[in-house]
Protein backbone atom coordinates (compact mmCIF):
# COMPACT_ATOMS: atom_id res chain seq x y z
CA UNK A 1 0.00 0.00 0.00
CA UNK A 2 2.68 2.79 0.78
CA UNK A 3 4.34 1.42 -2.38
CA UNK A 4 1.34 2.56 -4.33
CA UNK A 5 0.85 5.74 -2.48
CA UNK A 6 4.22 6.78 -2.86
CA UNK A 7 4.17 5.86 -6.90
CA UNK A 8 0.30 8.13 -6.99
CA UNK A 9 2.57 10.77 -5.33
CA UNK A 10 5.36 10.72 -7.80
CA UNK A 11 2.85 10.99 -10.47
CA UNK A 12 1.32 14.11 -9.58
CA UNK A 13 4.55 15.51 -9.07
CA UNK A 14 5.90 14.42 -12.53
CA UNK A 15 2.28 15.50 -14.04
CA UNK A 16 2.34 19.01 -12.08
CA UNK A 17 6.03 19.56 -13.55
CA UNK A 18 4.96 18.45 -16.71
CA UNK A 19 1.96 20.93 -16.83
CA UNK A 20 3.85 23.84 -15.58
CA UNK A 21 6.42 23.62 -18.81
CA UNK A 22 4.12 22.75 -21.10
CA UNK A 23 2.77 26.43 -22.21
CA UNK A 24 6.28 27.47 -23.42
CA UNK A 25 6.87 24.21 -25.16
CA UNK A 26 2.96 24.23 -26.48
CA UNK A 27 3.51 28.08 -27.52
CA UNK A 28 6.62 27.20 -29.54
CA UNK A 29 5.09 24.45 -31.28
CA UNK A 30 1.89 26.43 -31.72
CA UNK A 31 3.55 29.49 -33.15
CA UNK A 32 6.39 27.18 -35.43
CA UNK A 33 7.14 28.41 -39.14
CA UNK A 34 9.70 29.11 -41.67
CA UNK A 35 11.31 31.86 -39.12
CA UNK A 36 11.20 29.84 -36.22
CA UNK A 37 12.88 26.98 -37.93
CA UNK A 38 15.47 29.43 -39.44
CA UNK A 39 16.13 30.83 -36.15
CA UNK A 40 16.47 27.86 -34.21
CA UNK A 41 19.98 26.82 -35.97
CA UNK A 42 23.21 27.93 -36.22
CA UNK A 43 25.72 27.14 -38.33
CA UNK A 44 29.35 26.55 -37.05
CA UNK A 45 30.51 29.96 -39.22
CA UNK A 46 27.83 31.77 -38.00
CA UNK A 47 28.40 30.22 -34.17
CA UNK A 48 32.50 31.47 -34.67
CA UNK A 49 31.30 34.66 -35.12
CA UNK A 50 28.29 34.93 -32.38
CA UNK A 51 31.23 33.58 -29.96
CA UNK A 52 33.87 36.39 -30.98
CA UNK A 53 31.34 38.96 -30.45
CA UNK A 54 29.55 37.79 -27.00
CA UNK A 55 27.27 37.09 -28.42
CA UNK A 56 26.65 33.16 -27.49
CA UNK A 57 28.05 30.16 -25.33
CA UNK A 58 28.73 26.94 -26.55
CA UNK A 59 27.18 24.21 -24.34
CA UNK A 60 28.54 20.66 -25.62
CA UNK A 61 26.14 18.08 -24.07
CA UNK A 62 28.11 15.27 -24.73
CA UNK A 63 28.30 12.19 -22.05
CA UNK A 64 31.35 13.12 -19.36
CA UNK A 65 33.44 10.75 -21.67
CA UNK A 66 33.23 11.62 -25.07
CA UNK A 67 33.69 15.42 -23.50
CA UNK A 68 36.88 13.90 -21.61
CA UNK A 69 38.12 12.40 -24.90
CA UNK A 70 38.16 15.27 -27.16
CA UNK A 71 36.58 18.82 -27.79
CA UNK A 72 36.73 22.45 -27.62
CA UNK A 73 38.42 24.09 -24.39
CA UNK A 74 36.05 27.17 -24.82
CA UNK A 75 32.60 25.41 -24.73
CA UNK A 76 30.66 24.97 -21.22
CA UNK A 77 30.50 21.29 -20.72
CA UNK A 78 26.82 20.20 -19.21
CA UNK A 79 26.02 16.26 -20.58
CA UNK A 80 22.29 16.14 -21.60
CA UNK A 81 21.36 14.30 -18.54
CA UNK A 82 22.98 16.85 -15.88
CA UNK A 83 21.11 19.66 -17.80
CA UNK A 84 18.04 19.99 -16.24
CA UNK A 85 20.17 20.51 -12.30
CA UNK A 86 22.82 22.92 -13.90
CA UNK A 87 20.55 25.26 -15.83
CA UNK A 88 21.88 27.76 -13.19
CA UNK A 89 25.02 27.57 -15.03
CA UNK A 90 23.82 29.00 -18.38
CA UNK A 91 24.26 32.71 -18.53
CA UNK A 92 20.58 34.63 -19.12
CA UNK A 93 22.23 37.39 -21.44
CA UNK A 94 23.52 34.51 -24.22
CA UNK A 95 22.20 32.93 -26.67
CA UNK A 96 22.57 28.99 -25.69
CA UNK A 97 24.14 27.05 -28.62
CA UNK A 98 23.81 23.41 -27.59
CA UNK A 99 25.77 20.86 -29.63
CA UNK A 100 27.08 17.05 -30.11
CA UNK A 101 29.15 15.49 -33.22
CA UNK A 102 26.12 15.86 -35.10
CA UNK A 103 22.95 17.29 -34.25
CA UNK A 104 20.79 14.39 -32.66
CA UNK A 105 21.17 14.90 -28.90
CA UNK A 106 21.92 19.39 -29.62
CA UNK A 107 17.95 19.60 -30.75
CA UNK A 108 16.81 17.61 -27.38
CA UNK A 109 18.79 19.54 -25.57
CA UNK A 110 17.76 22.53 -28.01
CA UNK A 111 13.92 22.03 -27.26
CA UNK A 112 14.65 21.26 -23.20
CA UNK A 113 16.01 24.75 -23.30
CA UNK A 114 13.02 26.28 -24.85
CA UNK A 115 10.55 25.02 -22.98
CA UNK A 116 12.22 26.60 -20.03
CA UNK A 117 12.06 30.23 -21.78
CA UNK A 118 16.23 30.51 -22.63
CA UNK A 119 17.14 31.54 -25.73
CA UNK A 120 18.84 28.45 -27.90
CA UNK A 121 19.43 26.79 -30.67
CA UNK A 122 21.65 23.84 -32.05
CA UNK A 123 24.76 23.82 -34.19
CA UNK A 124 23.30 22.59 -37.55
CA UNK A 125 26.98 20.47 -38.70
CA UNK A 126 27.78 19.43 -35.38
CA UNK A 127 30.99 19.64 -33.13
CA UNK A 128 32.52 17.49 -36.39
CA UNK A 129 31.58 20.09 -38.16
CA UNK A 130 32.96 23.36 -35.96
CA UNK A 131 36.45 20.86 -35.72
CA UNK A 132 36.01 21.34 -39.66
CA UNK A 133 36.17 25.04 -39.50
CA UNK A 134 39.16 25.91 -36.41
CA UNK A 135 42.25 24.68 -38.43
CA UNK A 136 45.38 26.23 -38.73
CA UNK A 137 45.23 30.08 -39.24
CA UNK A 138 41.57 30.27 -38.51
CA UNK A 139 41.77 28.06 -34.90
CA UNK A 140 44.81 30.90 -33.83
CA UNK A 141 42.25 33.68 -35.42
CA UNK A 142 39.34 32.57 -33.27
CA UNK A 143 41.28 31.76 -30.24
CA UNK A 144 42.72 35.35 -30.10
CA UNK A 145 39.55 37.07 -30.79
CA UNK A 146 37.53 34.76 -28.62
CA UNK A 147 40.14 35.43 -25.42
CA UNK A 148 40.10 39.14 -26.16
CA UNK A 149 36.19 39.27 -26.38
CA UNK A 150 35.55 36.91 -23.36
Amino acid sequence: MVKVITLMGALVFAASVAVAAEPLLENYIRTYDYAARLEMKVSSQKLLDMLEDGKAVLVDIRFKEEQDAWGPSFALKIPLNELPERLGELPADKIIVTACPHKDRAIIAMTYLRSKGIAARYLTDGLLGLLANLRGDDAKYFLEMYKQNK
